[in-house]
């Protein structure tokens, strides 16, 4: 387990340092990647692309792992999430479920998000 979270950890420090040599070592080739915002990538080729598109425009300022669950080959990794993006600042809260393959590398990446900002609409108890 201690493997996998490294890896996602490595991957998330990615977007910060915007370095993307090191993501044909963290997913398969026929990697499947669905963003929190709807976007789909199919393969490795595909995040390249849009790995190096986004950050010529946008930059991560955080993406800090809050905790992970483990279950078989699934980890999933709930997160916190801050970045700039062609000038307007965004921040919310992620769960990724992520698979992995038999050599550790990720087959398939799902991100939901929530709003950052919580609030309890009937008062505090």
């Amino acid at each position: 387990m201690k493997k996998r979270e490294d890896k996602i950890r490595e991957y998330f420090n990615l977007w910060l340092t915007k370095e993307s040599a090191q993501l044909k070592e963290i997913f398969t080739n026929e990697v499947f990647y669905s963003e929190c915002y709807g976007p789909e990538y199919h393969g490795i080729d595909q995040i390249l692309k849009w790995f190096n598109d986004w950050n010529k425009r946008g930059t991560v300022l955080q993406w800090r792992i809050k905790h992970f669950i483990h279950e078989g080959n699934c980890t999933v990794a709930e997160w916190y999430f801050e970045c700039e993006f062609d000038g307007v600042r965004d921040e919310f809260n992620g769960v990724s479920i992520i698979l992995f393959s038999s050599d550790e590398k990720i087959v398939s990446l799902k991100e939901f998000q929530s709003k950052s900002k919580h609030y309890q609409p009937y008062g505090e108890k």
